[in-house]
């Protein structure tokens, strides 16, 4: 199937700063792709550009295989022509409306029937669950509640493809955690093919079908939640997607065997790590997820990837205890269960299987 949403060697630039820095990626059809990264990265600037909000500097951008931008063949598709509604951070909800009114403007706008206006209206209300409310003023809803109407705006014009901007940056989190469940659920409920920008690294592993990693206007990986956590391809991804204890060492190529590769550390602790399959530096880093890190109730003599640790800290996460151990001479974070209760101060033997020790590039 031809992907939905094709970007080539887009490039964004805000006078002499690149906001969006040569980046092509495919979005399929009826998938949910997050552009997930910290503030600044270019990931906004990515989705405004794909709306027709930013004009980029190069590069092309196509819809249903329909150029919308093309710097090559001087084509900038207006903003409105290209029907991609977007949900905003700050919803964009007009207070002095009722929730019709709100969800009944973009139809509005295009001069539909009444009659057709009203079915639209009713249909998109119900899939956000609130259809008993079409009549309240909107600026007596909650922040959910107006999210869910800046939702049903966007559904009501029937689009094809969905744009999201941090859509639940502003909820609390109990509330965020609620939303985000829906958001998944309407998705696949209604098929659109959605892009969905946020830093929150948790929200985007439980809503996307991919993701896309970004930093400093640039791709780092494109991959499903499972793959971008379990496999992350370098420091930075290892690093923001997940807690990642990354050690650092020689390689030492005699002990690469039966799938697994070996490096020394400054510390003379050999780490043991899946085989990546390519060729390897002289030096190399490997990630260790903290809930990777297991505590060995006995002591394992020779045992690989088993060494000695002592507590330096320990914190109560709810549902998790997170402790901080000091190990040659730096410190690594493990997170285990509530049953796994040790002393600060305490020295523990550590245990991490090499099936996930990741070697980055």
């Amino acid at each position: 199937m031809a992907p939905h949403i094709e970007v080539d060697n887009l490039v964004v630039r805000y006078g002499d700063v690149t906001a969006v820095d040569r980046i092509s990626f495919e979005v399929r059809r009826g998938e949910h792709m997050t552009l997930l990264g910290p503030s600044g990265c270019g990931k906004t600037t990515t989705l405004r550009a794909l709306a027709g909000l930013e004009k980029p500097a190069s590069g092309e951008i196509r819809i249903d295989g329909r150029a919308v931008f093309s710097s090559r063949r001087g084509i900038n598709v207006p903003a409105e022509q290209r029907q991609l509604p977007m949900v905003f951070q700050s919803y964009a909800i007009w207070p002095h409306m009722t929730v019709f009114d709100n969800v009944a403007y973009g139809l509005r706008l295009r001069r539909l029937p009444a009659a057709q206006i009203g079915e639209r209206v009713r249909a998109a209300l119900e899939l956000v669950r609130l259809a008993d409310l079409a009549r309240r003023s909107a600026a007596d809803l909650s922040g959910g509640q107006q999210q869910r109407v800046a939702l049903a705006r966007c559904l009501a014009v029937s689009p094809a493809v969905l744009l999201l901007d941090e859509p639940l940056s502003n909820l609390d989190a109990r509330l965020r955690a609620a939303m985000r469940l829906e958001i998944q659920a309407l998705q696949r409920q209604v098929g659109l093919t959605s892009v969905y920008v946020t830093h929150d690294q948790e929200e985007a592993l439980v809503i996307s079908d991919r993701i896309i990693v970004m930093n400093a206007g640039r791709i780092e990986q494109v991959g499903t939640a499972t793959e971008i956590y379990d496999t992350p391809r370098n420091a930075f991804v290892a690093d923001f997607v997940g807690a990642a204890n990354l050690i650092s060492g020689v390689v030492r190529p005699e002990y690469r065997r039966d799938g697994l590769i070996a490096i020394e550390t400054e510390g003379k602790h050999v780490v043991c790590a899946a085989d990546p399959g390519r060729p390897l530096a002289s030096l190399a880093t490997v990630a260790i997820r903290s809930v990777y890190l297991e505590f060995a109730p006995t002591p394992r003599p020779g045992a690989v990837n088993t060494w000695p640790a002592r507590i330096r800290q320990r914190a109560f996460l709810g549902d998790a205890l997170e402790y901080v151990l000091e190990w040659d001479g730096r410190l690594l974070t493990a997170r285990r269960g509530r049953h796994e209760v040790l002393a600060e101060g305490e020295t523990v033997d550590v245990h991490a299987d090499p099936a996930h020790c990741i070697v980055l590039e």
